[in-house]
């Protein structure tokens, strides 16, 4: 039996091999996707908080400078509403601290409680070290691309709004 994609010529050759690049691909990114969901919900249940509450806490970590409500909300795609009882339970849990900008009391930053980040290490630890095993296996080269590959497929999904595209 023949594939039909053999009449095709050169390009359907390099379309199975994307294809199959493709699978491959999702397939790891779903495996890292559920070993990080485990990590965050065991977090979460530790520290008695709501999984969206960990992403807020990872936003507002990897933020260039500190985010406000708004920023964080519309990062995270949540209503007022719920970036507030967010912003409640992490700050009383200890987590975030809110500061009022001090040229504009309006504004407010949050910003991420030292305690509650080694709280956050020592539980993430696991990540980091398997991370560094896994960078160190794979040399500077491949990590590197995988690096630039990470970044760009992060654009992309940022560029496209996380939303499905329309055909």
């Amino acid at each position: 039996m023949t594939d039909p994609r053999d009449d095709e010529g050169p390009d359907a050759h390099r379309h199975g091999v994307a294809e199959a690049q493709l699978l491959a691909m999702a397939r790891h990114l779903r495996s890292v996707h559920s070993e990080m969901n485990g990590l965050i919900h065991r977090f979460a249940d530790e520290t008695g908080l709501h999984a969206t509450d960990i992403q807020a806490l990872g936003a507002i970590l990897d933020a260039p400078t500190p985010l406000t409500p708004g920023r964080l909300g519309q990062h995270l795609g949540l209503t007022s509403g719920a970036v507030t009882a967010c912003l409640d339970r992490l700050e009383k849990a200890g987590h975030v601290r809110r500061v009022r900008d001090t040229a504009d009391r309006r504004v407010v930053h949050l910003h991420y409680e030292p305690t509650a980040r080694k709280v956050a290490a020592d539980h993430f630890r696991i990540l980091a070290r398997a991370t560094l095993r896994a960078l160190e296996r794979a040399g500077e080269d491949d990590a590197s691309a995988a690096l630039r590959f990470l970044d760009l497929l992060v654009q992309e999904m940022s560029a496209s709004g996380g939303r499905p595209e329309r055909t």
